[in-house]
């Protein structure tokens, strides 16, 4: 895990041509995406499209991944920031545990940016595995280079989950996922833009994500 500065970050919204400004106060990011070992050896599982224990998990919904975060927060005997019934699809969240958590899109672009107004943090070829690179499949984690605050692949290899609703009134429930994927053009790849699904039911070979705590 990395500690990011407190700090605040400019969101935009193209589709509904708005702007806002959040202010966040210093939490912890994992440096690297969830890798599918990190994914089996807590959940006994093997989702992902690609195969090999050091590629990015993909092919998982929003969900899945905050029962990843509860897990991992209960062997270290943390508090989970996650309530899940069973049979109920409302999911309570604790912003007061200090288990963890998917980072808040705030949190995930503040953190991208690391302290640059760019929409990328360096030279894409060098940064990311995008669709000009990858060779139509996902890399393993940490092979292109950081960012500032140390953090790998942020942009590209795989879309990540953000524990976000995205616009209730418009799409309901859908969580937000951000930093594009393996297959993704140029002009997809970028701190700043923003995607949606369905928290239960969507999944895809290019999205996974990475864990946050307070």
């Amino acid at each position: 895990m990395v500690r990011i500065p407190e700090g605040s970050i400019e969101l935009r919204d193209d589709r509904i041509k708005q702007k806002w400004t959040v202010k966040l106060e210093s939490f912890m990011l994992s440096k690297f995406l969830v890798n599918q070992k990190e994914y089996f050896e807590m959940m006994g599982k093997e989702p992902s499209s690609f195969k090999g224990e050091e590629l990015p998990l993909e092919n998982i919904t929003w969900k899945e991944a905050i029962l990843f975060c509860n897990a991992l927060s209960a062997k270290e005997n943390l508090k989970s920031c996650y309530l899940v019934e069973s049979g109920n699809e409302e999911i309570k969240f604790d912003s007061s545990a200090d288990g963890y958590r998917l980072p808040t899109e705030a949190e995930w672009e503040y953190a991208c940016k690391a302290g640059s107004d760019s929409i990328r943090y360096g030279d894409l070829d060098k940064i990311a595995w995008y669709k000009n690179n990858s060779g139509g499949r996902t890399h393993s984690i940490g092979e292109k280079a950081p960012n500032a605050f140390g953090l790998y692949d942020m942009l590209g290899n795989v879309w990540e989950w953000c524990s976000d609703i995205y616009d209730e009134t418009v799409y309901g429930s859908y969580r937000v996922f951000r930093g594009g994927g393996w297959c993704d053009e140029e002009r997809s790849v970028m701190a700043t833009t923003r995607r949606r699904s369905h928290p239960l039911k969507f999944k895809i070979d290019d999205l996974g994500f990475r864990v946050a705590k307070n």
